[in-house]
C-alpha cells in the first residue's frame, strides 16, 4: 500500500466534508485503498493529485512565475538534523525532493499533510506556503 492520509486527514487538505470523498469514492472520483481494519486510506499520490487539480483551477491568470515550474503537492515525509532537512513532496504522479535547512522547515512548520509549492529552477527547488 502507498502511503497514504486517514479520510478524515484527507478531507481536510482538500477542505471537504469526509461525505465528500466517500462520495467521490463511490463515483470513481477518488481511488482509496483500506487497512487490514478495514479503514478507508487516500493515497498521497491520490490526494496530491486532487489538490494540484482544485489549484489548477483556482489559479486562473495566477502568479507571474512559469507555471510549468510550479508543483502544487503534499508533503509526505520530514526529516531534520542539526542543520539541514529533507522534505519529499508528492506533486500528481511527480515525487519531488528538496533539500532544506532546518531552519526554513521550522520557520515554514512542514510536516507530512502540508500542502506546499515547489518551484523548480534548474536543479533548485524552492518550497512555498500557497495563499
Amino acid at each position: 500500500m502507498d502511503e497514504g492520509f486517514r479520510i478524515g486527514q484527507a478531507a481536510e487538505a482538500l477542505g471537504v466534508r469526509v461525505e465528500t470523498l466517500r462520495r467521490w469514492e463511490s463515483e470513481g472520483k477518488l481511488r482509496t485503498e483500506r487497512t487490514k481494519g478495514g479503514q478507508r486510506i487516500v493515497p498521497a499520490g491520490e490526494l496530491a493529485r486532487l489538490l494540484a487539480e482544485r489549484r489548477a483551477r483556482q489559479r486562473g491568470s495566477g502568479p507571474g512565475n512559469s507555471l510549468r515550474n510550479r508543483f502544487p503537492g503534499i508533503v509526505v515525509r520530514v526529516e531534520k538534523d542539526k542543520v539541514a532537512a529533507t522534505v519529499e513532496i508528492m506533486a500528481g504522479p511527480h515525487r519531488i525532493l528538496s533539500l532544506l535547512t532546518r531552519e526554513a522547515v521550522d520557520e515554514l512548520e512542514l510536516k507530512p499533510g502540508s500542502e506546499v509549492v515547489a518551484n523548480v529552477k534548474a536543479t533548485n527547488v524552492s518550497v512555498e506556503i500557497p495563499k
